[in-house]
């Protein structure tokens, strides 16, 4: 590392009521340095990031850009300095088109005076190309997935020209092509004198673009690695202190034939397709596929979010009428989406009043509301999940991304499912948190529940996943059987291969 790193932050101390984020961290960043910053969720990564994003202002400590004294204090201040921030939860518009996203804010303007739509356009363009998102800048953003936001959020930080990167979990939602592409980005980037600063709970991708690992535990520096001790197994012993064993534990529920069916299901996207499928109680049946599949969507379609999708579905033998979201509320079919903060969670409210939101008629009697009954129930979630918050009045936008995700299942949990539908539950989650909520979701199908499990992790399915239902452009390939699940035969379904060991799916 050069005498004047790009980046120092030393002795960054930061305090919540009931909470020390952040205790003396330090973390340097040299010129054309990858840097990735692990730990668990709550460790303090994303509150340290937010300080020097510009977001949060420190308790304690100093910021220094190339040797010299800083004073970030605002979001301007930090892009003023050349440091962009790819946040792991999305910051755009849905309502304007992709260019209009890019430069949100900052839009260059003519010698009118006015914005300059012509060059937006021009100048977002090449930006759109080199992440390989083969769309028009003028596409209106809620047109497409969420995998390609996320590009579009970094299209974002590229065209600042950026000293200096901050990526908060940017692969969360991306394909393995799109991963590949992203990671080959982070080395041009680092070529061309960028420091990154990368945060992820994928360790295969720290392993393969991190130049040092700095990690996090409980607020404090836990330690360093070079990239050549960058191992999976040290980097988790840093992060959590103990060791971390994730595999497969079978079901000893006796399966009920056909408790949960499935036909004619059929979502927006893919109106000419039919879906079929069954699952059985105490079974974990994991949906694989790659993005745009049509996973996401037909579950959708399933629980009444899908306003032009529809299904006919059978729960223990009796047809249900599902055409809205409080109808699969009412039958205990309980959705966990992707999008934990824009469709799972109410951030402005606390703990206590997102965990228990959905059965309010449970803690009243008339029309008061008992909240102590109400702190009761969340705190029993809260131990059970540990989930790391001060206390059940806090509120949900000052937790960390994973614990946002905890009290999205406790929510669900709480309410005794019958069928729990959870479409990447692990997302941006750490590994110790992930085994606790595989635990959970295997102790829910012990209790006789049905678990759906969408996930675009090839890992997670392969370890949680009883049964795999694999998706290829809106229909199901055929269904795996625990013993042919491999990644092979799943990626190969995955694109539209016929694989012999697979069993096909039901008649929809």
């Amino acid at each position: 590392m050069s005498a004047a790193p790009l980046l120092s932050m030393r002795g960054i101390s930061k305090r919540f009521p009931g909470v020390v984020a952040l205790d003396h961290v330090s973390l340097e960043v040299g010129p054309g340095e990858v840097v990735a910053l692990c730990g668990e969720n709550g460790a303090g990564k994303s509150t340290l990031m937010k300080i020097l994003g510009g977001v949060y202002q420190p308790d304690g400590g100093e910021i220094l850009m190339g040797g010299q004294p800083v004073k970030i204090g605002s979001v301007t201040d930090a892009m003023k300095h050349g440091i962009a921030f790819i946040h792991q939860e999305l910051n755009v518009v849905d309502n304007l088109d992709l260019a209009a996203n890019v430069f949100l804010g900052r839009e260059p303007k003519n010698a009118l005076g006015l914005i300059d739509g012509k060059k937006i356009h021009a100048d977002t363009a090449p930006l759109l190309k080199r992440l390989g998102l083969d769309v028009s800048s003028r596409t209106r953003l809620d047109r497409l997935p969420l995998a390609q936001q996320q590009l579009v959020e970094i299209a974002k930080a590229l065209s600042l020209n950026a000293r200096l990167i901050i990526m908060d979990e940017p692969t969360s939602s991306l394909t393995l092509t799109e991963t590949d592409r992203l990671l080959e980005l982070v080395c041009e980037l680092s070529g061309q004198g960028v420091g990154v600063i990368y945060i992820s709970h994928r360790l295969g991708e720290i392993e393969n673009c991190a130049d040092r690992v700095i990690v996090l535990r409980d607020g404090q520096n836990a330690g360093e690695l070079l990239a050549a001790e960058a191992r999976h197994d040290r980097i988790v012993g840093l992060m959590v202190g103990r060791e971390i064993k994730s595999s497969y534990e079978p079901s000893t529920t006796h399966k009920t034939p056909s408790y949960f069916q499935v036909r004619q299901a059929r979502s927006s996207r893919y109106p000419a397709e039919r879906v079929g499928f069954e699952a059985t109680r105490g079974e974990i049946l994991g949906f694989a596929g790659l993005v745009g599949a049509g996973r996401s969507e037909i579950i959708k379609a399933m629980v009444g979010l899908d306003e032009s999708g529809s299904a006919e579905i059978s729960l223990g033998g009796k047809t249900l009428s599902i055409n809205t979201p409080a109808d699969a509320i009412g039958h205990g079919i309980y959705l966990v989406p992707e999008d934990r903060r824009g469709e799972g969670l109410v951030t402005g409210m606390t703990v206590r009043e997102n965990t228990t939101l959905p059965s309010l008629e449970k803690y009243s009697t008339g029309y008061l509301i008992s909240h102590e009954r109400e702190r009761r129930a969340t705190d029993e979630q809260i131990k059970s999940l540990k989930i790391k918050t001060p206390g059940t009045e806090t509120l949900v936008l000052n937790l960390s991304g994973g614990n946002q995700q905890k009290v999205v299942l406790g929510k669900w949990l709480s309410m005794d499912p019958k069928v729990m539908i959870l479409d990447e539950p692990t997302r941006g989650i750490d590994v110790g948190a992930k085994a606790a909520i595989y635990r959970l979701m295997r102790g829910l199908a012990e209790r006789g529940g049905v678990i759906l499990m969408i996930s675009s992790d090839m890992e997670e399915v392969l370890n949680v996943s009883d049964r795999v239902a694999v998706m290829h452009e809106g229909k199901i390939s055929g269904i795996l059987e625990r013993a042919d699940c491999t990644e092979e035969n799943i990626m190969s379904m995955a694109v539209g291969k016929n694989i012999s060991a697979a069993k096909p799916a039901v008649n929809p």
